[in-house]
């Protein structure tokens, strides 16, 4: 009886790790608060090149000017993620290929991106020109992750003052904004 006990402490003292590392993917792909995912989305219409117009910083794209995004089709149903920066330090021009996919539904802009195998971040679009898709306002799991993302180099400044005062009012430290160079 007692070896039984054991053996079912032990069991469970091992499954404790694999349910915390699972929480903490499932984690790194929710939403912030307050921050909800754009309805009536249309992927086809999302595709192509995007410009970085502003970001805040992260290690990933630290240094980086010239950024952009490629968004194309993968075999599989999802989507094919190509991020390109230029690093003034290095001389050096730089890409990452990535994966994203829908987390609940294809009308909703809401992904899981992965450009490291099995982790995968929140990719949310939580403002969009759904008429022409020219502008992209995206988070990832939480403030600290923030882009406006657009169709051109440049934005009007009324796109610029509408993702600030929107992303003030989420809770994003737009303070900290960087807006790298594209030419």
């Amino acid at each position: 009886m007692r070896k039984q006990k054991i053996i079912k402490t032990i069991t469970i003292l091992r499954l404790i790790p694999v349910l915390v590392f699972g929480l903490g993917l499932n984690a790194c792909t929710g939403l912030p608060k307050d921050v909800n995912p754009v309805q009536g989305f249309e992927l086809n219409k999302y595709l192509g090149k995007w410009y970085e117009i502003a970001r805040l910083d992260h290690s990933f794209e630290r240094g980086l000017d010239k950024v952009s995004a490629e968004y194309s089709m993968r075999e599989d149903g999802g989507v094919r993620v190509i991020n390109r920066g230029y690093s003034i330090e290095d001389n050096d021009s730089q890409e990452a290929e990535g994966k994203a996919y829908f987390v609940r539904s294809n009308t909703e802009g809401y992904f899981k991106v992965s450009f490291f195998g099995p982790f995968y971040g929140s990719y949310i679009i939580f403002d969009l020109d759904k008429e022409n898709y020219q502008y992209s306002f995206v988070s990832g799991n939480n403030t600290s992750y923030l882009w406006l993302l657009a169709r051109t180099p440049e934005v009007d400044k009324t796109v610029l003052d509408q993702f600030i005062n929107k992303a003030e009012q989420l809770g994003f430290d737009t303070d900290k904004l960087i807006f790298p160079n594209q030419k």
